[in-house]
């Protein structure tokens, strides 16, 4: 985007994803990407990426505020977990084939909270409805200037080859060919 600067660019920002976007540049300084639209860095803190969006999407768990920035880190969650996540909360995104996790919230913190007890649910250490109290209380606790230990930074070990799940293959090379050379014939005739 030329020689714009994220200071240029988030003039032209909504002030609800201009502030959030702000509290990451404070943080880790000026985005490795910027367009328009969006500012990422890569490899910041716990995170492979953190994505600070112009778009900002109403959110009221565990209270009304707005999601704009996103933080990704490497994580498999085995299939069967995916309903508990989206259960849990829906700012949680999965992405199972790329072996990705991403949290997206108002702030950093917030997006570590959610992380760490995507991580304790799909491990078995806490049901759904304890984590969503969980993540009530620890909220609270942040505006309480109470200790808040799972938004001080993801509490588990991220990142690894085995998080990719490329799925299993359900069609054979013969197969293929076979309906290549049928759909060619059809074609043809």
């Amino acid at each position: 985007m030329g020689s714009a600067t994220s200071a240029d660019l988030l003039q032209g920002w909504p002030e609800e994803a201009r502030e959030a976007a702000q509290l990451v540049i404070d943080q880790y300084g000026e985005p490795d990407e910027s367009t328009a639209h969006d500012l990422t860095w890569r490899d910041v803190g716990d995170w492979k990426r953190i994505v600070a969006q112009r778009a900002f999407w109403a959110h009221d768990f565990p209270a009304p505020h707005t999601d704009s920035v996103e933080t990704f880190i490497d994580y498999r969650v085995p299939s069967e977990k995916f309903e508990e996540l989206a259960e849990f909360d829906g700012s949680v995104m999965v992405e199972r084939t790329t072996g990705e996790v991403s949290a997206r919230c108002h702030d950093e913190q917030a997006n570590a909270l959610a992380l760490n007890l995507m991580h304790d649910i799909v491990v078995g250490d806490r049901t759904v409805a304890e984590a969503r109290d969980y993540y009530a209380k620890e909220f609270l606790d942040a505006r309480r200037k109470q200790p808040t230990p799972y938004m001080d930074g993801l509490r588990f070990k991220t990142g690894s080859d085995a998080a990719p799940d490329p799925d299993e293959r359900v069609l054979s090379d013969v197969q293929l060919k076979d309906a290549k050379r049928v759909g060619e014939s059809s074609v043809a005739g």
